[in-house]
């Protein structure tokens, strides 16, 4: 059997990890890297951290408007797929790489997986949201992390090959948590003392494109004392620059560059509270026992605001200050699987392949 696993993001390349590892125990596995994120700090150094192999082919995509990449991937993407006739393409969340891994297998009749099948945020203004649901709609296999996902495709009527496995970023954190707190010497290198700095984290389109809702965001950050790190995004970093806003005198923000996975999972847990508009880190945080204060207006991974443990603020500044300040206790109950998400895929891919 042969699989050709699609990937291009900094999410992407953690997901990949633990699925890699295991389905190459009795499967042919092939990685083609869209070059979605192509900084080494948010690219290269993943594959080197977390030991997955390298990419068998990297793609070349440079334009930054979504239609022109998600077409440029797929058009590579298809070529491959004609190539290498694989039994199964295999895509991971809801970036323009899921999007074009989809529709280039659905277009040649390949059966896709789609791992963290059915998350909604519910805003379709959200390119994210268009990504997933139109990747949902073509799977084969679709696979959960929690329950509300797979509510959340019952109510689409989508009902066939449905599986909630757990989260895959809970096997990858198990397994990484360890060797992060033995090789990490970020808290070292920035000077940090445990529990007394904040995190943050800002790269979603709908905060990052808006001027209004980033100058919000700053000016939480002017409002919160202490010390703030902020690993910035490239992406981020650069509209910041063109719309000239300068963030350099905001008092104690440390603004830092992208870090490593290994780096990130030491920061996170080792923060007082993480300021995040990022999916994966909301569920890293809870994954670490941090409380996390979320900078959107909703959120796919609704479990985590369970007793406070994620606070939903939007971009209002009196919302976030208030959130940093907020005295909260989470219990951080068990609701993303036991960590092996990834042996049982490997072994539903089988059976599945064995029926058809």
């Amino acid at each position: 059997m042969k699989i050709i696993t699609v990937i291009g993001a900094r999410p992407q390349f953690i997901k990949a990890a633990p699925v890699s590892r295991k389905i190459r125990e009795t499967v042919e596995e092939k990685i083609i890297h869209t070059g979605q994120h192509y900084d080494t700090n948010m690219s290269d150094i993943f594959f080197e951290e977390l030991n997955i192999p390298k990419p068998d082919y990297r793609l070349t995509v440079s334009s930054p408007n979504h239609g022109a990449m998600t077409g440029d991937m797929l058009k590579e993407i298809e070529q491959i797929l004609l190539d290498e006739k694989p039994d199964y393409v295999l895509v991971y969340g809801d970036t323009n790489s899921t999007l074009a891994g989809a529709l280039a297998a659905s277009k040649l009749h390949i059966p896709l997986i789609h791992i963290e099948a059915g998350l909604r945020s519910f805003n379709k203004k959200m390119p994210e949201e268009i990504n997933r649901v139109l990747t949902d709609h073509v799977s084969e296999l679709l696979i959960c992390p929690t329950d509300t996902a797979v509510n959340n495709l019952e109510k689409e009527s989508v009902t066939r090959n449905v599986y909630n496995l757990g989260d895959v970023m809970y096997d990858a954190v198990l397994y990484n948590q360890e060797i992060a707190n033995e090789k990490s010497t970020i808290l070292a290198d920035l000077q940090l003392t445990k529990k007394d700095y904040y995190l943050i984290t800002i790269h979603r389109a709908e905060n990052t494109d808006d001027l209004s809702r980033m100058e919000s965001i700053l000016e939480a950050f002017k409002q919160i004392e202490g010390t703030k790190v902020w690993p910035i995004h490239p992406r981020t970093k650069q509209r910041l620059m063109n719309y000239g806003v300068d963030f350099s005198s905001i008092p104690g923000l440390r603004v830092v560059d992208p870090v490593g996975y290994l780096d990130m999972l030491a920061l996170e847990t080792s923060a007082k509270k993480i300021i995040t508009d990022s999916g994966g880190v909301q569920k890293e945080a809870y994954f670490a026992h941090v409380p996390c204060i979320t900078v959107r207006d909703e959120t796919e991974w609704v479990e985590t605001l369970v007793e406070d443990a994620n606070q939903l603020t939007g971009v209002d500044t009196d919302k976030i200050v208030a959130a940093v300040k907020k005295d909260v206790a989470p219990s951080y109950k068990p609701l993303f699987g036991d960590g092996d998400m990834a042996g049982k895929l490997k072994d539903l891919i089988e059976s599945h392949s064995l029926k058809n």
